[in-house]
C-alpha cells in the first residue's frame, strides 16, 4: 500500500474536497464527515469525471473481456464492444450486494490466472447462538464504550447489542481479525476496575444492592442481566469476595465465541481479494499482463473503520490513472 497511499495521500484528497468548498468536521480518531451530506462528495465525484472527460455508461452489463492478440483489451457488452491499451478493473469486493457488488473483479482475475487470496467479510457484526444471543437480544440497542480484543489485536470504542448479536466501531474493527472458533475479550468498563469498585461500595454503601451500584457504572439493564446471568444479587454486605470478583470477570473479562458475522449483507469492506504479489505497487499494473489494472476493494487491502478503506480507493485509483 505504501507506494500509492504517498502518491495520493489524504492530504490531496482534503485539498480536493476543499477546492469544492465543502464543509467537514472531525468527530473522533481522526474521522472526517461532511457537515452537511455525503451527497457532496458523491457530487465532486462526478464533476472530477466529467473534468476528466469520463463518459458514464449505465446498466451496462458486461459479457465478456479479452486480450487482444496485437495487444489492449476487448471489453464485449450488452451495447457493443470497446476496445483500449489499458483495462481498470474498479468493481470492489463483495460487500453489501444490494449496492451492487459482486465477484466481477475476482471473475476477471481468474481468468487472467491472478492469484486470489481468499475473501470473506470483515467491519461486520457478530452473531451468536442459543443463551448469548438471547441475551443480546434482551439488551438490543443498548450500548457501552468497551475495550474489544482477539488475540493481540485491540480496539477501544462503542459496542452495541443488537437482536442478532454485538455491532458497533469495537466489534466491527474485531471482525477483521476474528477467525472461526476463536474466542474475544471484552472489558465493558475498560476505565475501572470493576471489583475494586464494588469493594468500595461494600464497605462504604454496604447497604445498596449490587446492580444499583454497578449501574453507576454500566447501563442498568446490563447491570441487571449480568446479575441475573450469575445469579447473584442483594445488598453488597450479603455479597461475599468470591462472587464480587465473578461479577468483576463477567464484566472486565467477558469472553465470547462467536458462532459467525452477518457476512457480505452487512459487512463494510471484503477482507482478501486479488493477491497483491500479482500487482505492481508503483502503478497497480497486473505484473503479468501489460494494460491490466485492479485498484481499491478488488485487492487484497482492507483498512480500520474510519475511512482508510476510501483513501485506498483514491490512491489506488490515482495511481492507475497516471500509468494506465
Amino acid at each position: 500500500c505504501i507506494s500509492a497511499l504517498k502518491q495520493y495521500t489524504q492530504h490531496d484528497f482534503i485539498s480536493l474536497v476543499n477546492s469544492y468548498k465543502i464543509a467537514w468536521h472531525e468527530k473522533k480518531l481522526g474521522q472526517l464527515f461532511c457537515d452537511r451530506s455525503s451527497q457532496q462528495i458523491i457530487d465532486m465525484l462526478v464533476a472530477e469525471c466529467a473534468k476528466g472527460s469520463v463518459t458514464p455508461q449505465m446498466g451496462v452489463e458486461i459479457q465478456d473481456v479479452k486480450l487482444l492478440s496485437s495487444g489492449g483489451y476487448s471489453v464485449q457488452t450488452n451495447r457493443g464492444t470497446k476496445t483500449a491499451q489499458s483495462l481498470v478493473i474498479a468493481s470492489g469486493g463483495l460487500s453489501i450486494p444490494k449496492i451492487g457488488a459482486s465477484r466481477f473483479a475476482f471473475d476477471v482475475a481468474k481468468q487472467f490466472d491472478l492469484k486470489i487470496v481468499p475473501p470473506r467479510p470483515a467491519l461486520v457484526p457478530l452473531v451468536f447462538q442459543n443463551d448469548l444471543l438471547e441475551r443480546c437480544r434482551d439488551l438490543s440497542g443498548l450500548s457501552v464504550e468497551a475495550n474489544v480484543m482477539c488475540g493481540k489485536q485491540a480496539f477501544s470504542e462503542g459496542l452495541l447489542f443488537t437482536h442478532r448479536g454485538l455491532s458497533g466501531p469495537s466489534i466491527l474493527q474485531i471482525s477483521s481479525y476474528w477467525q472461526e472458533g476463536q474466542a474475544i475479550q471484552i472489558n465493558l468498563t475498560p476505565q475501572t476496575d470493576i471489583y475494586f469498585f464494588l469493594k468500595d461500595r461494600k464497605q462504604n454503601s454496604s447497604r445498596t444492592d449490587i446492580h444499583n451500584a454497578m449501574a453507576e457504572i454500566l447501563p442498568k439493564r446490563l447491570a441487571v442481566s449480568i446479575c441475573q446471568e450469575h445469579a447473584i444479587a442483594g445488598r453488597l454486605a450479603e455479597i461475599n469476595d468470591k462472587n464480587l470478583l465473578k461479577i468483576a470477570k463477567a464484566i472486565n473479562e467477558w469472553s465470547v465465541i462467536p458462532t459467525g458475522t452477518e457476512g457480505y449483507r452487512t459487512a463494510e469492506v471484503t477482507l482478501g481479494g486479488i493477491d497483491t504479489n500479482e500487482i505492481s505497487s508503483q502503478t497497480m499494473e497486473a505484473k503479468r499482463h501489460k494494460g491490466l489494472y485492479f485498484i481499491g476493494e478488488a485487492l487484497d487491502v482492507t483498512g480500520w473503520l474510519g475511512g482508510y478503506n476510501f483513501q485506498w480507493a483514491w490512491s489506488s485509483g490515482f495511481v492507475a490513472g497516471q500509468n494506465a
